[in-house]
């Protein structure tokens, strides 16, 4: 897959503008702070706390407001299943962070061991993994360091091309690796409320907006 990155993030903590919170004009929230760079419709959460914690409303409020909505302008079909998918990336993503947080990883972290685990030697180009992940270039640069600093991965020069930077996974990465995909199977990815035909319906289903943005 070779599609173009679509915009760079600044900074290794990518979020939109230091001194005002994105999420403040936003129904989903401020930027996760690892995944901004990533093309993609929807915003990552504003911490929830313990799922205990969470007050439940009396009524669906997104219904409410594409209620609202549908009194004001057209398009309310779409609006609901965008606020939706919004809302869902902020549950999913949270709980998944959080799993992974003792491990000192977080799923942005995850995706590029496992992308180092997949690859035939255990390292990848810098571009390579940003190529695969579907980032800017610049947004893998903060994630391989930490991860370095962690003693996940390591850093060498492309013994072929000395302008790139390979990433390799450690044993260390790999220990973790495991343990991570273990607490996140077991979480069954944070879907649990669905079936595995309804997860086989919504991948189904997202997969024409991602085919009509140039994913593939």
């Amino acid at each position: 897959m070779t599609q173009a990155p679509k915009a760079a993030p600044a900074g290794d903590d990518r979020r939109a503008g230091a001194d005002e919170d994105p999420g403040a004009h936003s129904p989903s929230g401020p930027a996760h702070p690892e995944l901004a760079g990533r093309p993609r419709l929807v915003a990552a959460p504003v911490p929830d706390g313990d799922r205990g914690d969470r007050h439940r409303l009396p009524f669906d409020p997104i219904k409410a407001a594409a209620d609202q909505w549908s009194r004001r302008w057209d398009e309310t079909h779409r609006m609901r299943a965008v606020t939706s998918l919004m809302r869902v990336h902020q549950l999913v993503l949270t709980e998944l962070d959080e799993l992974l947080r003792p491990l000192n990883l977080t799923f942005a972290r995850y995706e590029v061991l496992v992308l180092l685990a997949f690859s035939r030697r255990g390292a990848l180009p810098l571009g390579k993994i940003g190529e695969r992940l579907q980032v800017h270039a610049t947004s893998v640069t903060p994630l391989v360091k930490r991860l370095e600093n962690s003693g996940f991965i390591t850093r060498n020069r492309h013994p072929e091309d000395g302008r790139a930077v390979l990433a390799a996974i450690t044993p260390a990465g790999r220990d973790v690796l495991q343990r991570a995909t273990d607490a996140i199977v077991g979480a069954r990815f944070a879907l649990g409320a669905m079936s595995e035909s309804e997860c086989d319906q919504l991948t189904e289903l997202l997969t024409s907006p991602r085919a009509a943005a140039g994913d593939f």
